[in-house]
């Protein structure tokens, strides 16, 4: 990347390990013209690839990112050869992202005296995140802070919590928290062992800022896979819940159309956008224990009173793409199961990006219409325009 940067006269500051948000915040807070991540995120080591931020501390637009992956893939681009541009490594860099978060949440609200569990994905929190909690006031136990170069993610983090769990189930922890291998996703468990995801967490962080009043415009933005409940829960609140595509990219997208300061998806992108300009597992767990302390009762019980909506997702496997919902055959049958639903439920229609398949989810109060409604909608996809 830095001999490639060098062929076109630019300068690369090496920032060392660093989480996904913290070359965000960088980017733009130290006035850089970019920032490029080198990472697998949530995926196995041999996935690394490459996430380039803006001057702003925002993902590239879609044609602009379109544009570089051609670029980079175009055969005819010639190699810059090795050894032409070389990072100054920058230490400093790291320091500038962990005092912001330390100045954020120096008043320790919710994490001093906390005795937390933490699995950091043997990845780039590993080295930044037990300390930073340590330092505003946590007792912290760490797994998946061993990173070799291979193990990212490897039956561990975000994706994988039944060691964590297990751990503050049985060790009588507060609260556990998971980060992906870049930490821009935080997942916590209870002190049951429950996974509490990313709907908790919009939820939870939502009743906490309109209690503090900063909830603006009273709107939460989510994907379209966000559970029912989020939406039924957070009306009873008060607060409209407005959805993206998915990709916590179009989850910001909305939120600055809408003037939210809340948004995220079920995997642990949460973003805090009067905080951060991307989802942030280190600061989504802070703001979560935040959210905690201002509430009346425990974690425990507020989960006790929520029960997601039974879903089903049906793929069929597809010849063409035509719009579902305006298809003279499957565009009645989806209204009429909309219809139905109306208030108790909601269809998800959406083609898979990689492969020739329509995604048909589901979700209602009762399982039997659930059934009843993916099995109709699949059946009419497939006897129009399904794969022989």
């Amino acid at each position: 990347v830095a001999d490639g940067l060098a062929t076109r006269g630019a300068v690369a500051a090496d920032a060392g390990v660093l989480s996904t948000p913290g070359l965000a915040y960088i980017a733009k807070g130290d006035h850089f013209e970019a920032g490029v991540m080198i990472s697998a995120s949530h995926n196995p080591f041999e996935d690394n690839g490459l996430k380039v931020f803006s001057t702003d501390g925002v993902k590239l637009a879609d044609a602009l990112e379109h544009d570089v992956e051609e670029r980079i893939l175009d055969p005819a681009l010639a190699d810059p050869g090795a050894g032409r541009g070389k990072a100054r490594p920058d230490p400093a860099l790291v320091t500038h992202y962990v005092e912001h978060l330390a100045a954020e949440f120096g008043s320790g609200d919710g994490v001093a005296g906390r005795r937390l569990g933490r699995d950091c994905a043997n990845g780039a929190a590993a080295a930044i995140a037990p300390g930073l909690y340590r330092r505003l006031g946590a007792a912290v136990e760490t797994l998946g802070t061993a990173p070799d170069g291979r193990n990212i993610n490897l039956g561990c983090g975000s994706l994988h919590l039944d060691a964590l769990a297990e751990r503050v189930r049985d060790g009588g922890f507060d609260l556990g928290l998971a980060f992906d291998g870049d930490a821009d996703r935080c997942l916590a468990v209870d002190r049951r062992g429950r996974v509490v995801d990313g709907d908790h967490i919009l939820y939870l962080s939502a009743r906490a800022l309109k209690r503090d009043g900063a909830l603006s415009g009273s709107r939460v933005v989510a994907t379209i896979m966000s559970n029912f409940w989020l939406e039924k829960h957070l009306a009873d609140e008060g607060v409209t819940l407005l959805r993206a595509p998915v990709g916590d990219k179009y989850v910001l997208e909305r939120m600055v159309e809408e003037g939210a300061v809340l948004g995220g998806e079920q995997s642990g992108h949460v973003i805090f956008r009067h905080l951060a300009t991307t989802g942030d597992g280190m600061l989504t767990g802070l703001a979560l224990l935040r959210a905690l302390a201002g509430e009346s009762e425990t974690l425990e019980a507020i989960l006790d009173r929520i029960r997601p909506y039974p879903q089903r997702l049906v793929n069929v496997r597809v010849k063409t793409k035509p719009d579902l919902r305006t298809h003279p055959a499957i565009g009645p049958e989806v209204e009429a199961a909309e219809r139905a639903l109306d208030g108790s439920g909601r269809v998800v229609l959406r083609y898979s990006g990689t492969e020739k398949l329509a995604r048909v989810m589901v979700e209602a109060e009762r399982e039997e219409d659930v059934a009843a409604h993916v099995e109709r909608l699949a059946d009419v996809i497939r006897r129009e325009i399904g794969e022989l």
